[in-house]
């Protein structure tokens, strides 16, 4: 069975990250994710229209993490507590015990290696404390960026006919991958 009782979002170290909850402090850093175009043209959302935005943007996924629909983090580099980028679990199919992943990361720190870092320890998280039994994402199919992140952490492309269902059919060209623990 899918767990989903955790009383707060557990912090999670890696070698160069620590992943924590997001907070109001975050708001400035959410924003610049959030408006950067490069960022969000695959994505299903509307730009960020300033901090207030990004507030009611954290203050969104703090109630969604009570309502135990949804575990996101902050990306922190170790020596700076400043959001580099986050990284979730949402769309919860208690049932089929499945969780989908969705990250993000400034442009400035891509490249590094630091998203594939923060994506192992959240799998690791979401297979052995969350006992998730496939951790599935949907990347755009022009994303190529995200598709090799995905391979590099052993994700496969499930193929249609699937019982993997996209929650995302509303957006155009959505690939449907998953990994099995």
């Amino acid at each position: 069975m899918l767990y989903l009782d955790f009383k707060e979002i557990p912090v999670l170290i890696t070698p160069r990250l620590i992943l924590r909850p997001l907070c109001t402090e975050d708001a400035y850093r959410i924003h610049l994710i959030r408006s950067d175009k490069d960022l969000n043209k695959y994505l299903d959302r509307r730009i960020s229209t300033g901090i207030a935005d990004a507030e009611a943007h954290i203050l969104m996924i703090e109630n969604l993490v009570k309502k135990k629909q949804s575990m996101n983090w902050a990306i922190v580099e170790k020596e700076e507590d400043i959001l580099i980028g986050t990284i979730g679990f949402w769309n919860f199919d208690v049932e089929n015990e499945i969780v989908e992943i969705g990250y993000e990361l400034l442009p400035s720190y891509q490249g590094k290696g630091l998203m594939i870092e923060a994506m192992k320890q959240v799998i690791k998280f979401g297979f052995e404390q969350m006992n998730a039994q496939s951790i599935t994402a949907f990347p755009s199919v022009e994303n190529r960026k995200s598709i090799a992140l995905l391979e590099r952490a052993k994700f496969s492309n499930a193929h249609t006919g699937s019982i993997i269902l996209n929650p995302h059919e509303s957006f155009m060209n959505m690939a449907t991958y998953i990994l099995n623990r």
